[in-house]
């Protein structure tokens, strides 16, 4: 049998997770944790890992996940509020330590290269061998809309326990048998209702109580906060400007770094010459990984040194002439011959005696990031111990990159997890805590914020990969009507998981695709072949919202458009065919042309496309509705239809669904990055352009209850359906199809 390197990759990691078993099963971290984990103050109670109360009749709940808009914070103390029959109003959050118990398990499952339908031993093995070796490296990171699945049943199982121990403590006050106890509303009673303690009452008689083995979980039909839209708790502080985000950090005796990149991928600062002598309030210019800081008392004054008072000598980086034209060129030569790292088929393939083919080749350009908080992180350096405040994605990532930095051990190095303004995968990313590093060591016991202008934000960014795609339709012409017989997919890319790991790890990489942008359409084809191209090169990439989705959806629902056009068959009642097998596809798919009026007349230049893209537990369909004057484009409304599962919060749910569109629409009408000179051209928003208020569109939420019984994600599936539908709309205005992004009409 021959051994495909897939194969013996997916097979290195099942072997790493039997062989680790042992080990694993003698010392794998309860999700619950110890009552005294989680910042036991003065006044307060643990009642696990997750969970603590307060005399001031406060439930604090550990949320380990960053909050960047999100809502996270809110829906994870729901989880906790409704298994413990909280009162919402007593619920409050606070950032715990960084400990395994806090892992993220469905993160790194999800980066697995498999559609999320195929099952059998391979993908078994390898999903249950993830799953053991997230429990041993314990890391914490938010990403990938995993939040709320993946703490879904470890904090819903914090609340119930939660709730047994204060049973027990309210018994040991009282003096009441615990099955004459219930709880509600944040107190606990008998059970003909009778006020018998508030939890803020039960402090001090938790005492050496130990967690009795978890009660059984709440029905869904029992839920009673679960599924309202509850007030965000993070909300209030932002509004009032009491909220820190990393750029507000402020601490006694803190200094500030301006920054300069190496202008070509892969380069560094090699020497400077400072202009005379330093002015006032510059206190060090400190060579740093990638580029050079200057540390002074005011980041203003530093930038400006950077600019006019200094000199540096770069070395260039691998690939100082790159340019996109070349890359292109490059791309288009591997998606004729470019070596095949995975190739997947389903069904049976026909060889039809008449046959016509379809060809369609689209592509999408690399993408930054572009959060509104530009790229900082704090950091302190006393003796042995480093502290740092960051609005990053992966705290536990942060100390293994402080500890490398610093020569100490993770142990001695402290994170502050921040508010996030926007995180989009960025905030993964570790290179600014290394610069903040050796910023602080060179100025011992003073703190030093490194923060980097907008355009170093968006030169020296880990970029969505640009990738290009090869679709291919055969239809048999030997009947009365062309019939759809195979289609095929060859799509060239770059991994963002592959360079992730490579740079947090240390893994060599493997040179499979990034899991999600090979995910197999939910389509009924007779006949689907995928192969995929896997390319290396200088251009630093990185995770993205929804990451391989966000091109994988453009490519894939576009051409399914084209197909029906080749068929003679409109978009919607194509994809019915195709779903037929499908229900919750096929609902959400009815619910949004429904409710955006598929197929009743538009004034003329206007049009309607529509797509659908299952990812990350969910599945999303848009309609979006276009107008096109001239060469002038203009997105008049966006119908989204969204099946989540299990929905925790439906005001959650609407906000990201919208968030998703408007960041998607970004993308599809201006995100652009292109090269030249081994450099990004791009460096601010007048030429790296965003939607704005004015030109965003109209948009309306519909959330379809699948009776599901686990939440999907929310975070990241609002996007991917964005672009298809209003490249499909343009062609239902104008008869132009446009495959390339961004979507230009000139």
């Amino acid at each position: 049998m021959k051994l495909s390197r897939r194969k013996a990759i997916i097979g290195g990691i099942v072997g790493a997770g039997f062989v680790g078993a042992g080990w694993w099963f003698a010392q794998e971290q309860d999700r619950l944790g110890h009552r005294g984990l989680f910042n036991i103050k003065p006044g307060q109670a643990g009642l696990n890992g997750w969970v603590k109360i307060g005399r001031d009749d406060s439930v604090v709940v550990a949320v380990p996940r960053s909050e960047m808009g999100q809502g996270v914070q809110t829906a994870l103390a729901m989880l906790v509020a409704e298994e413990m029959d909280a009162r919402w109003t007593q619920m409050r959050v606070e950032d715990p330590p960084d400990d395994p118990v806090y892992r993220n398990v469905t993160v790194l499952l999800d980066a697995l290269p498999f559609s999320p339908e195929q099952h059998g031993a391979l993908v078994d093995g390898a999903h249950w061998a993830t799953d053991k070796v997230a429990g041993i490296l314990g890391i914490s990171m938010t990403g990938g809309s995993t939040s709320v699945r993946d703490a879904f049943v470890p904090m819903r199982l914090a609340g119930a326990v939660a709730r047994a121990l204060l049973l027990r403590a309210a018994s040991r006050k009282a003096a009441i048998a615990v099955d004459e106890l219930t709880v509600s509303e944040g107190e606990v009673r008998r059970r003909d209702g009778d006020s018998v303690a508030r939890f803020g009452e039960l402090v001090d008689f938790v005492g050496d109580l130990e967690p009795v083995p978890a009660p059984g979980l709440k029905n869904p039909a029992d839920f009673r906060l679960l599924g309202k839209p509850l007030p965000r708790i993070d909300v209030l502080d932002k509004v009032q400007g009491a909220a820190t985000f990393g750029i507000d950090v402020r601490q006694p005796g803190q200094l500030y770094a301006a920054i300069r990149n190496a202008p070509t991928f892969g380069g560094a600062a090699i020497a400077f010459d400072v202009k005379g002598a330093l002015p006032k309030g510059i206190e060090k210019i400190v060579i740093v990984p990638g580029g050079i800081a200057a540390i002074g008392t005011s980041w203003w004054r530093a930038n400006k040194f950077l600019d006019e008072g200094i000199a540096i000598k770069w070395q260039s980086g691998p690939a100082p002439t790159l340019d996109s034209k070349a890359l292109w060129a490059e791309y288009q030569g591997l998606l004729e011959t470019g070596s095949v790292a995975l190739r997947r088929t389903l069904g049976i393939e026909a060889k039809p005696m008449q046959s016509q083919a379809l060809d369609a080749v689209y592509r999408a350009p690399y993408l930054a990031h572009a959060a509104m908080e530009p790229a900082n992180c704090t950091a302190r350096a006393d003796g042995q111990r480093i502290e740092i405040w960051m609005p990053n994605q992966a705290p536990t990532l942060v100390r293994k990159a402080a500890a490398q930095m610093a020569g100490v051990s993770t142990s001695d190095v402290t994170v502050h997890t921040t508010f996030l303004g926007g995180g989009f995968g960025r905030r993964f990313e570790t290179d600014l805590v290394r610069q903040a590093v050796v910023c602080a060591l060179a100025v011992p016991g003073r703190p030093v914020q490194v923060l980097w202008s907008r355009e170093e934000d968006i030169r020296h960014d880990y970029y969505r990969p640009m990738a290009l795609a090869r679709w291919r339709a055969e239809f048999d012409m030997s009947g009365p009507a062309p019939r759809l017989t195979a289609v095929t997919k060859r799509q060239v890319g770059q991994s963002s998981s592959d360079a992730f790991t490579t740079r947090a790890f240390g893994l060599p990489a493997s040179d499979q695709p990034e899991g999600n942008a090979v995910e197999n359409p939910p389509y009924d084809f007779p006949f689907y072949r995928l192969e995929a191209v896997v390319t290396q090169g200088p251009v630093p990439v990185g995770f993205w919202r929804s990451v391989g989705h966000s091109h994988s959806t453009f490519f894939d629902e576009s051409f399914i458009d084209e197909v029906a056009h080749a068929l003679k068959k409109d978009p919607l009642a194509f994809r019915r065919e195709l779903l037929a097998g499908k229900p919750r596809h096929l609902k959400v798919l009815e619910t949004v042309a429904r409710e955006a009026k598929w197929g009743t007349p538009l004034p003329a230049g206007s049009g309607r496309g529509i797509a659908l893209r299952a990812s990350f537990g969910s599945i999303v369909a848009q309609v979006a509705e276009v107008a096109v004057v001239g060469q002038s484009l203009r997105v008049e409304r966006v119908t989204c239809a969204v099946d989540c599962g299990l929905v925790v919060n439906p005001q959650i749910v609407r906000m990201q669904m919208e968030s998703g569109i408007i960041f998607g629409l970004s993308a599809a009408l201006h995100g652009e990055i292109t090269l030249s000179d081994g450099a990004v051209e791009q460096a601010n928003f007048p030429d790296y352009e965003v939607v704005r208020l004015a030109d965003s569109p109209v948009m309306a939420v519909h959330i379809v209850d699948s009776g599901a019984a686990e939440p999907g994600g929310v975070g990241e599936p609002g996007m991917p359906p964005i672009a298809p539908a209003v490249a499909n709309a343009i062609f239902a205005a104008t008869g132009k199809r446009l495959r390339n992004l961004p979507l230009r009409l000139a």
